[in-house]
C-alpha cells in the first residue's frame, strides 16, 4: 500500500497519554498488585521498560498484554511508529513490570501469520474498555475483519530472561504510603490532645 493510497477500516492501537504516567507512578507507588481489581475496566495492564535510541534513558510505559503459554504478548501504541518499538528494535532487552512479578526480557516481533492473529486476539480480549474505544471487536471479529482492522498493528513477544529485585523497580516508591500514614497519625494523634 503507497502512501497515497486510503487505509480503509484500519483502527489505531491505544495510547495512554498522560493516564500512562499516572499508571506508571501507581505502580511506583506499589499499587502494580492491585491493578487485577481495575481489569474489567482497564484491561491486563503492565509496566514496559526499554532504552530511548537516543541518549540510552530508560522510559516506562503501560501496555496491554496477555500471558499466553508463558510468554508475554503486547502491542505499541501506533503500529512500526510507536516510539518504544522502534526503540525495542535497536535495544530489544527490555524489563517488565507484571501484577505480581518484576522480570528482565527480550522484545521480539511476532511475524508468523498463522500465530498473529489469535495472539493478538487475546492481547485486545485482556484490553479492557480500551479496545473499545479503538473501535474493536475482538470477541465478535472474524479472523479476517480482524486482520484487516489491525495490519498495521505490530505484536510483540517478550521472552522473560530472569527475574529481577531490588531498587528502581515497581514499589520503589511504596515508603511513601508508611510515611503518610506516620504522618496522619500523629497529626490525630495531637489533635485530640488539644482538645
Amino acid at each position: 500500500m503507497s502512501s497515497s493510497d486510503p487505509v480503509v477500516n484500519q483502527k489505531q492501537p491505544i495510547e495512554f497519554g498522560w493516564l500512562g504516567r499516572l499508571i506508571v507512578l501507581a505502580w511506583r507507588l506499589g499499587l502494580g498488585r492491585w491493578v487485577p481489581l481495575w481489569s474489567p475496566l482497564a484491561g491486563q495492564l503492565m509496566v514496559l521498560g526499554h532504552s530511548a535510541r537516543k541518549g540510552g534513558r530508560n522510559h516506562f510505559i503501560p501496555a496491554h498484554y496477555a500471558l499466553v503459554d508463558g510468554e508475554i504478548y503486547c502491542l505499541p501504541t501506533f503500529g512500526d511508529r510507536c516510539g518504544w518499538y522502534r526503540n525495542v528494535h535497536t535495544s530489544p532487552e527490555v524489563e517488565i513490570w507484571l501484577p505480581d512479578s518484576w522480570w528482565a526480557g527480550i522484545a521480539e516481533e511476532v511475524t508468523d501469520s498463522r500465530l498473529r492473529i489469535p495472539l493478538l486476539r487475546q492481547v485486545l480480549l485482556g484490553s479492557g474498555l480500551f479496545c473499545q474505544a479503538a473501535g474493536l471487536e475482538p470477541h465478535i471479529m472474524t479472523n479476517e475483519e480482524l486482520d484487516a482492522a489491525t495490519r498495521h498493528f505490530r505484536l510483540i513477544r517478550i521472552v522473560r530472561t530472569r527475574p529481577c529485585t531490588g531498587r528502581g523497580g515497581p514499589g520503589e516508591f511504596g515508603w511513601i504510603w508508611q510515611v503518610t500514614t506516620m504522618v496522619l497519625l500523629l497529626t490525630l494523634l495531637f489533635r485530640r490532645r488539644k482538645e
